[in-house]
């Protein structure tokens, strides 16, 4: 099975190429941080969240496009990184909370970073005619 963390994906053999290169590219500094901010959707909530905490429903609505299950599994990998703090209030009905640790605020100016270099460079490339979406 492929763990992303503790999340089964599909099943893969112990021995493939695929997942030796996933044990051998995490030995490396600069890909076990791509991993740790990688996929499509934890810059976003990361710019969201650097705003503030925010319940998961306030989470939903500012990005409109992730589905409930992404937007969950997400949350819970970045929440096992030390990325997101999750905080469960005692009340009736439940509320909980979603906020950034201390790695994750230092994750923020690197993700706007990476908004102002693709800013950029999607700019370069609409001249060029070259796309890469």
């Amino acid at each position: 099975m492929i763990r992303t963390k503790k999340y089964v994906m599909a099943k893969i053999k112990e021995n493939s190429t695929n997942n030796r290169n996933r044990r051998f590219l995490t030995t490396c500094d600069m890909t076990y941080a791509v991993q740790l901010i990688g996929g499509r959707w934890k810059l976003l909530i990361m710019v969201n969240l650097d705003k503030g905490s925010l319940r998961y429903s306030e989470l939903k609505k500012s990005i409109t496009q992730i589905t409930e299950r992404m937007l969950t599994l997400q949350l819970r990998e970045m929440e096992d990184d030390g990325i997101v703090k999750r905080t469960v209030f005692a009340e009736v009905p439940p509320r909980v909370e979603y906020e950034l640790t201390a790695i994750g605020k230092e994750l923020v100016p690197i993700c706007l970073q990476l908004s102002d270099w693709g800013t950029r460079h999607r700019l370069t490339n609409s001249f060029s005619g070259t796309s890469f979406l």
